[in-house]
């Protein structure tokens, strides 16, 4: 009987234990994949670095990767590239490119491998606070997903606002257009 209770509370223990971790340290890369079909337009997904603060809105979904942003952003991406529906509309901190190494060591080094990995598209920059600002503005419509990693480089967190894949900038206002002059095609 004594083992039996021994057992039992050492059982308790493991299973406290285990759902104490957190969720996306467990597997990220699962909810990503369980994510990318439910997102669309208007919908972001944020791969920050590890001072990222936690936001309170119901629509943000915060998942610790213990990883590292490069790596959380290659699976990223590539998720977003082999979707069908939407592609990658990509922020980041205006401050990026005026924080000296001597005050962020490493800075250099990411600042080389980030445009490397990001030379493909079109990088929009803002100041930190105003992309906070318009992700939590955001969340008050549409879902955020926010996959933190282990990355300690200030102003280096990586915003990305889906967009849709199949209707481009362009024939938006090419159909505001035609409505607006009410010429139906």
């Amino acid at each position: 009987m004594r083992r039996n209770l021994l057992l039992l509370v050492v059982l308790s223990g493991f299973i406290v234990a285990c759902a104490a971790l957190p969720c996306a340290a467990q597997n990220w890369t699962g909810k990503l994949q369980e994510s990318m079909p439910l997102l669309g337009h208007r919908n972001w997904i944020l791969v920050v670095d590890s001072a990222y603060p936690l936001q309170t809105s119901t629509g943000i979904d915060v998942v610790e990767t213990s990883e590292s942003q490069l790596d959380v952003l290659r699976a990223v991406l590539h998720e977003i590239n082999h979707s069908i529906h939407v592609r990658p509309v990509v922020y980041m901190d205006a401050e990026l490119p005026f924080v000296p190494e001597a005050d962020a060591p490493g800075v250099n080094a990411y600042r080389t491998d980030i445009a490397d990995l990001l030379r493909p598209y079109a990088i929009e920059s803002l100041p930190h606070d105003r992309l906070i600002a318009t992700v939590a503005e955001a969340s008050q419509h549409f879902h955020v997903l926010v996959l933190k990693t282990t990355l300690t480089v200030p102003y280096s967190s990586v915003f990305i606002r889906l967009d849709c894949k199949y209707w481009s900038d362009d024939a938006e206002k090419r159909l505001r257009a035609r409505m607006g002059s009410g010429q139906r095609p």
